[in-house]
């Protein structure tokens, strides 16, 4: 079945002056001459994504999109009009956002985190109202599980994030250590499902593993900045959570077994890799 605004692999019914002509239940697909690749013959089988044109036409190209319909994807403002802003995602005709799909009216020049969509006209479309395309019944996750957050949202609370790019989830405030931007994905871990469906994550693994994980990340750092670092136990907890993503508590400990290991030297001013 023909998929728009996805990937589709056609066959070529025959080649012309304009292009080539791809076979497809809805009838002859054009594929523009300058997408054509060097060589295509008819009976050939190729990969295409498909779109509608400005004329409402179906259209294949080789072209390679930034996103395609149902992946949520960190796109620039092009320009905008009186039905909405354009975002660049990679090809000749650029994606609209209408102006109800926009929580706050999008400027020129600035990303956005968006969710490809077909509008009632198949024409192909984007959301920044990203909480309202995520799941949150049926979720097959269990408390501890890795998964692959991304963030959208931040506010008093702390961080809405997409988990495994399909679920509504929440990073507490309390757990967001170091600075993230808007459609930055990272590592987590499932912390609670919630009644109401949503998931709070944590970036932690929790227990032993936060210390070993601390570890490798603290000495990590330490070996990229030459051996030394100017922080120790009065460094404030900010600083600590932006060097290392973890908390004051687990980096005291973490350092405290680094020095009982041996690895380190404390000194008044920082420590030192021994």
């Amino acid at each position: 079945m023909l998929e728009i605004g996805k990937y589709n692999r056609l066959e070529v019914k025959k080649l012309s002056a304009i292009g080539a002509y791809l076979v497809s239940e809805l009838g002859d697909i054009l594929m523009p001459t300058k997408y054509v690749p060097e060589g295509m013959h008819p009976g050939e089988h190729v990969k295409v994504f498909i779109y509608l044109d400005s004329e409402d036409r179906l259209i294949a190209t080789t072209l390679t999109p930034k996103a395609q319909v149902g992946d949520f994807a960190l796109m620039e403002v092009k320009d905008s009009s009186s039905v909405g802003a354009f975002l660049d995602w990679g090809l000749e005709k650029d994606l609209l956002v209408p102006f109800s799909e926009q929580p706050r009216p999008m400027q020129k020049g600035e990303k956005y985190l968006v969710r490809l969509y077909l509008d009632r006209s198949d024409r192909i479309a984007a959301s920044a109202k990203i909480g309202k395309f995520l799941e949150t019944r049926n979720i097959a996750l269990k408390v501890g599980e890795e998964v692959q957050i991304t963030f959208y949202e931040f506010g008093d609370l702390g961080a809405k994030v997409i988990v495994n790019g399909r679920y509504a989830g929440l990073l507490f405030k309390s757990e967001l250590y170091g600075k993230y931007e808007v459609g930055a994905t990272v590592k987590g871990y499932v912390k609670k499902v919630r009644e109401d469906g949503k998931i709070d994550v944590t970036l932690r693994r929790g227990g032993v593993q936060d210390i070993v994980g601390g570890k490798e990340s603290f000495l990590r750092v330490l070996s990229e900045r030459g051996g030394f670092l100017p922080v120790g136990d009065k460094s404030p907890p900010e600083l600590i959570s932006e060097m290392f993503r973890m908390s004051k508590k687990n980096f005291k400990t973490v350092i405290g077994n680094l020095y009982k290991d041996g690895v380190i030297e404390i000194t008044k001013d920082g420590v030192r890799l021994r």
